[in-house]
């Protein structure tokens, strides 16, 4: 009964979010694109350089998994959402007053749009604009 109250909150107070691309860095790329090769039936692309050489496997969705190893000796695994936005300079601008630090500025990616990365709450995540 309780969950059921909070879906319908959930439902009437929704907001659109939606996660372009979802990065997992991971010092093992295989292990992790096997696992859901096998247990998703999700293929992957080649390593896509303009990704940091992420595999990646579009979803039904229509949004982008992308799994790489890391670019830096002192990059730890994590699983980074970056979400949907149509104004990232705002967005970025946004968060950064809410007290959020900016790991990586909006930058662009040919042909990919642009991304930028933040982290709150102990939390790393990230913005894409198209």
């Amino acid at each position: 009964m309780v969950l059921l109250n909070l879906r319908e909150k959930a439902s009437q107070q929704s907001i659109t979010m939606k996660i372009h691309y979802l990065e997992i860095v991971t010092p093992d790329v295989e292990a992790v694109c096997k696992a859901y090769e096998h247990s998703q039936n999700a293929s992957f692309s080649q390593p896509d350089e303009m990704l940091g050489g992420a595999k990646t496997s579009l979803l039904q969705d229509g949004s982008i998994l992308g799994v790489r190893g890391p670019l830096r000796e002192n990059e730890t695994p994590v699983v980074r959402p970056y979400y949907l936005v149509d104004d990232i300079e705002a967005a970025v601008q946004h968060v950064e007053a809410q007290g959020a630090e900016i790991a990586m500025t909006p930058m662009e990616i040919s042909e990919k749009g642009k991304f930028a990365i933040y982290i709150i709450g102990g939390i790393e995540q990230g913005f894409w604009e198209l």
